[in-house]
């Protein structure tokens, strides 16, 4: 198991060197090496892409969401293909060992764009909208077992990190929260960056306080220049910004990492690490 791993890490280093990289057999091989299966649903005109491993149905799902992926060729340019050169997300979840792991891409990501049109507000002004998270809800609940009253521990990548609290604050089954990098308020990070504000998203600090219950460790890059640290630390301690309570047990750990660099080697480590309660 120790080599796979090994050959995992290695497998991605050398995927991800390649400029010239082909998004979905990126993903594919990923996706292979650690016996994760792929899934498409149909939800309220979102074609939803999943990749899955499930053998213990008594046993949590290691939930995990994938970023913005390319959703902007530059701070101007919107992209034509929101699908993540290199999915962090899924490299993430090909180095958890967990007998259940579920890899949900975000609307509109490897989507076959001649024969199913997504609107690009989706992975823009939108990107965090009711319609989404309703959408990916929706899908988690597909493969969660009704009959043994199944639980999620949700992990979220940079903007699908906003996607996990936001779903975390819907739903009653989540056991906790852990974020990479995450944009935990966009409203914040768009104004750092002076980029546009996104009023038809919602926004997850909003919601903090719903899930200050919820066992939560937030993973931040020490060298991350596009979400800001003290991000992080609004989130779980927004009485200092608003009336909301502070989380009852959060955690915030820097990594030596950047925005996307540095993760995936670590994740294992990283991810024994102990919630704070």
């Amino acid at each position: 198991m120790f080599w796979q791993r090994c050959l995992l890490v290695l497998l991605y280093a050398l995927l991800s060197a390649c400029s010239s990289i082909d998004t979905h057999k990126h993903a594919k091989q990923l996706a292979e090496h650690s016996g994760l299966i792929k899934h498409t649903t149909t939800i309220d005109s979102f074609v939803l892409t999943a990749y899955v491993r499930l053998n213990n149905p008594k046993q949590p799902i290691n939930v995990y969401i994938e970023g913005d992926g390319l959703a902007w060729f530059s701070r101007y340019e919107l992209s034509t293909d929101p699908t993540p050169r290199e999915a962090i997300g899924l490299a993430l979840a090909s180095q958890d060992t967990a007998s259940n792991v579920l890899y949900l891409a975000r609307p509109c990501q490897f989507n076959d764009f001649k024969t199913t049109p997504c609107d690009s507000a989706y992975w823009s002004n939108k990107r965090f909208s009711q319609k989404v998270i309703n959408a990916m809800s929706e899908e988690l609940q597909t493969f969660i077992s009704t009959d043994n009253l199944q639980k999620v521990n949700l992990i979220g990548y940079s903007g699908g990190a906003a996607i996990a609290a936001l779903m975390a604050a819907q739903r009653d089954d989540v056991l906790s929260l852990r974020t990479v990098a995450g944009n935990l308020d966009h409203a914040y990070v768009n104004q750092f960056h002076h980029v546009n504000l996104m009023p038809e998203s919602l926004n997850p600090i909003d919601v903090a306080s719903k899930i200050s219950h919820i066992p939560q460790l937030h993973f931040i890059g020490k060298n991350d220049r596009v979400i800001p640290q003290e991000v992080a630390q609004r989130f779980i301690k927004p009485q200092q910004f608003t009336q909301q309570k502070t989380a009852q047990c959060a955690a915030i750990v820097e990594v030596d990492a950047e925005h996307q660099k540095g993760w995936v080697t670590q994740w294992q480590k990283l991810l024994q690490q102990a919630l704070p309660c």
